[in-house]
């Protein structure tokens, strides 16, 4: 179990009953108070060299940020715009992560085609800020109630908002898989960004396709009040019932559990100021 400070975060990824490689890619990082998770797609090894590169060039921006050396958080010092600098610095990350693979994408012959979705949060100050792309999701369990936190880029979304599509319909749909917005397949994509309030006891989980396919969210929620208390179990089961269930995709899931509300007492000092000061 992972497990200093503030935070709790457990990680587990799964190929699956169906795929021979998993082109999913997760990482959690105590020290930034950092996870990230993408859905690599393209075939062969492409979906894989996507989100192995979105996740990677990810943690990187944001260790040179958390040192105080980030170029990006230079470029944003005049910024206009109304997010908090944290989710700026998400944001402009994801869309550097999507100039990256494009440009390998149209260079390298192997790669024609690849991209990903991702899903990244960053926690800071009773905060988290939520930077978004695709349908890898998050959610958040708080007293003991599931609530969906990022909408899909999803054309079955579209529908859904539209009054076209109930949510039962969608789950049924051969057009389920069909993004609307992926990383790294054109030159500029639209980064969904947003910050909440974090509180003691809340469990974000975030996942890839392969769970929310094949797992309604009351089956979620139930696992969550069942085994919430041991993240390492209750992420083995989570991905056990997407596998019992056909398990048609690769599978993963990021659990974070806060552990504690951010005082600021005890000198955390600086914009940069978070939970593992």
């Amino acid at each position: 179990m992972n497990f200093r400070g503030k935070l709790q975060f457990v990680a587990r990824t799964d190929v699956g009953q169906v795929r021979d490689h998993n082109e999913d890619f997760i990482t959690e990082n105590e020290s930034l108070g950092f996870a990230v998770l993408a859905d690599g797609m393209g075939g062969l090894s492409a979906g894989e060299v996507a989100s192995s590169m979105t996740v990677h060039l990810l943690v990187d921006e944001l260790t040179e940020y958390r040192k105080g050396s980030s170029l990006i958080a230079a470029e944003l010092n005049d910024s206009a715009s109304d997010l908090p600098i944290e989710a700026q610095i998400l944001r402009k990350a994801v869309e550097k992560a999507n100039d990256a693979v494009f440009h390998v994408s149209q260079t390298q012959a192997q790669c024609q085609g690849m991209g990903t979705t991702v899903v990244a949060a960053y926690y800071y100050n009773n905060k988290v800020s939520v930077a978004h792309i695709g349908d890898s999701r998050m959610y958040r369990f708080r007293a003991g109630v599931l609530e969906q936190v990022t909408k899909d880029h999803s054309y079955v979304q579209e529908l859904i908002d539209k009054g076209l599509f109930t949510k039962e319909e969608a789950r049924v749909s051969d057009k389920k898989n069909v993004v609307t917005r992926a990383l790294g397949v054109a030159p500029f994509v639209e980064v969904e960004v947003h910050e909440y309030d974090v509180e003691a006891g809340d469990v974000y989980l975030m996942c890839s396709d392969g769970l929310h396919d094949l797992v309604v969210d009351k089956d979620i929620e139930n696992s969550m009040i069942e085994l919430g208390s041991n993240l390492n179990e209750l992420a083995a089961h989570l991905v056990n019932l997407a596998n019992v269930s056909g398990g048609k995709d690769n599978i993963s899931v990021v659990l974070t559990r806060v552990l504690k509300p951010y005082s600021k007492e005890g000198g955390l000092l600086g914009k940069i100021v978070n939970w593992f000061e």
